[in-house]
């Protein structure tokens, strides 16, 4: 499909620069089927959803993973984007330009890498010198890394350490935060639980590569990073004896829906996955593991309203968009929510 058809105009102000406070209390925007909207508050969620919904959610956890540094007089910029070993990552370089490979790069607090390899992306494979965790040198020498469209209109502060943390963040690896699940606090927890709503975690560490525009102008010709996940056999037992009795799964988030639906084989049956994943999804796509989606509002022409258009199908979406524009909805990362079931 032209990537065009997938292009809406979005007011600048309408993207979001700080998360709502308290987090539940973002809007929700309910669509269900082909027609039926309904402006709501995400605290909602216990009266909106059905007792025995199954929600997915992703555990991963925001690493510090953008580093500032230099080689020589150089000003290096990287992003991490995916873990390859325990001093490896790969990274995408800003001022890539300067940096040949074999070239180490210095970062502040005695942090540096050598760039080993470059990839045909332009990205390089980054080796982190020394013997401490990685994950030890990032927290001395890294930030949070807030997406482009936040960090360039303001500085990434002591805040993010935390609003850009789910609730249910604990293992180490993400570059990006599954936004979706920002928008839960214990009180909604508990008031999902009374209302028998299930949770089920796995886990998929989102690389940077989430941000990236798609600069084909044909989706058949946009290649996906990839994105480490694991989903364990207990859990995708749980989620097929709930479908199986006619309960409903879920996704809080695209990217634990990208990972089920990776984990799902032809007969909609999830089964234990754990490795490398880079589903691309399109309209026309065939959905077997999931019954339905809760997400932010996504950019234009990205991967991710893509996504949402195969679901709900694209001149749905359009006009959920024009919707949440018309009514002052808040977008992106810590902007506000929507329940999409089709």
């Amino acid at each position: 499909m032209r990537v065009d058809l997938f292009d809406f105009e979005l007011p600048p102000e309408r993207i979001a620069l700080r998360p709502a406070s308290p987090r539940d209390s973002s809007r929700l925007l309910v669509a269900l089927g082909p027609e039926s909207l309904d402006d709501r508050i995400v605290r909602e969620l216990p009266q909106i959803l059905r007792a025995g919904d199954v929600l997915v959610f992703n555990d991963t956890r925001v690493i510090p993973a953008q580093l500032e540094g230099t080689r020589g007089e150089a000003k290096i910029g990287a992003t991490l984007h995916k873990r390859i070993d325990l001093r490896r990552w790969q990274a995408f370089i800003r001022n890539a330009k300067r940096l040949r490979e074999g070239d180490r790069i210095a970062f502040p607090h005695k942090v540096a890498a050598i760039a080993e390899a470059r990839h045909p992306d332009g990205s390089f494979t980054l080796a982190f010198e020394g013997d401490e965790p990685v994950e030890t040198l990032l927290e001395r020498a890294g930030r949070m890394p807030l997406p482009p469209y936040i960090a360039g209109k303001r500085p990434t502060d002591e805040r993010d350490k935390s609003d850009y943390q789910t609730i249910f963040a604990r293992e180490d690896g993400a570059v990006a935060a599954p936004t979706a699940a920002l928008h839960f606090t214990p009180e909604l927890l508990d008031s999902l639980d009374a209302a028998g709503i299930v949770r089920e975690t796995l886990t998929l560490h989102v690389g940077a590569g989430t941000f990236l525009p798609v600069k084909a102008e044909d989706t058949a010709d946009h290649a996906m990073h990839a994105e480490w996940g694991r989903v364990d056999r207990a859990t995708a037992d749980r989620l097929n004896a709930a479908r199986a009795a006619g309960n409903r799964v879920i996704a809080v988030g695209t990217t634990s829906l990208r990972l089920l639906e990776s984990a799902a084989n032809a007969d909609g049956i999830i089964c234990p996955f754990q490795g490398d994943t880079s589903i691309f999804i399109t309209p026309g796509y065939n959905f077997r593991a999931i019954d339905g989606l809760m997400t932010n509002f996504h950019l234009p022409k990205s991967t991710l309203f893509m996504l949402v258009s195969a679901l709900m199908g694209l001149e749905r979406m359009q006009q959920i968009y024009a919707h949440a524009i018309d009514k002052d909805y808040r977008f992106y990362s810590y902007g506000d929510s929507s329940l999409l079931i089709p």
